[in-house]
């Protein structure tokens, strides 16, 4: 595992921590006697660390979690709505535009894999980054909740909208309107999460998943999410024409050239049966 100090140097800092291991990045959230709570400081050096990472050979899976009992509490009410209301508008709007480039402009988006590991407390802001996630995992003891309401406002920023992509109507209306909490099996049972186990397995059941995805062929599987992503919104003759294009896009920009092999391996060498694992990949 790489940490701070190793000849490499490591993206992070006090409120980001980045840790690598055979591929895989965990980028945790340091905020530890505030329940990780996001603020100014903690968003600008998650921008900084994504961006890093997008070109870092050592992360080939992105995973988000946080420090101690808790994912986040969401946001740092305190840091980004009483601290900023003498600021004039421009710069209240820049805290806020930082915010939202590592919460899910840059996530949702993003052309490696990525997890969120939900090890505990998950409150309001913190369900943007927790969706933007290609996936996402929790611990059965992890607490949910979209409290907003309870202190008379609304889950605001882009939170609801998140909300609205990942969950069905009943299910995020009761939650947003009752501010009750719910727990990582009842999150699992939504689709908020892929899956709840155990908080003892938790790592073990993420380094999995994310070791299936480094198997796969990268550009492929940067393709596959973002060409999702994209045709969720289009018409079916929109999103027929967009994949066929992407398909021709993925041969010519793919160094593997994965697709050949596959074929060749399917058609060719009758070494490799569709559903019974990936190509043979040269690594």
């Amino acid at each position: 595992m790489t940490r701070p100090g190793d000849n490499q140097a490591v993206p992070g800092g006090k409120t980001v921590l980045v840790e690598f291991e055979d591929k895989i990045a965990w980028v945790t959230m340091n905020r530890p006697d505030k329940r990780n709570a996001i603020s100014p400081t903690l968003a600008a050096e998650m921008l900084a660390v994504v961006d890093a990472l997008e070109i870092d050979e050592r992360c080939g899976v992105l995973v988000l979690t946080g420090a101690g009992d808790a994912f986040s509490a969401g946001m740092d009410l305190k840091e980004y709505f009483r601290e900023t209301d003498g600021l004039s508008v421009e710069a209240r709007a820049k805290i806020f535009r930082t915010n939202a480039q590592w919460q899910w402009r840059r996530l949702m988006a993003y052309p490696k894999p990525t997890i969120a590991m939900v090890n505990g407390w998950c409150f309001g802001g913190a369900f943007t980054p927790l969706i933007a996630c290609d996936l996402a995992v929790a611990a059965e003891e992890a607490t949910f909740g979209l409290s907003e309401i309870n202190w008379g406002i609304i889950p605001a920023g882009i939170v609801t909208k998140a909300v609205s992509a990942a969950v069905n109507q009943r299910d995020a209306l009761y939650y947003i309107m009752t501010g009750e909490t719910f727990d990582g099996s009842r999150a699992a049972q939504m689709g908020l999460v892929n899956e709840a186990v155990p908080r003892a397995e938790l790592r073990r059941r993420t380094v999995k998943l994310a070791r299936t995805l480094l198997e796969k062929n990268p550009a492929a599987l940067r393709a596959a999410k973002l060409a999702y992503r994209k045709v969720r919104d289009m018409s079916w003759d929109d999103a027929e024409d967009y994949l066929f294009a992407k398909m021709d896009q993925l041969r010519l920009l793919d160094p593997e050239k994965g697709r050949d092999k596959g074929m060749s391996q399917f058609l060719d060498d009758k070494s490799y049966r569709p559903g019974l694992g990936g190509y043979r990949r040269d690594r």
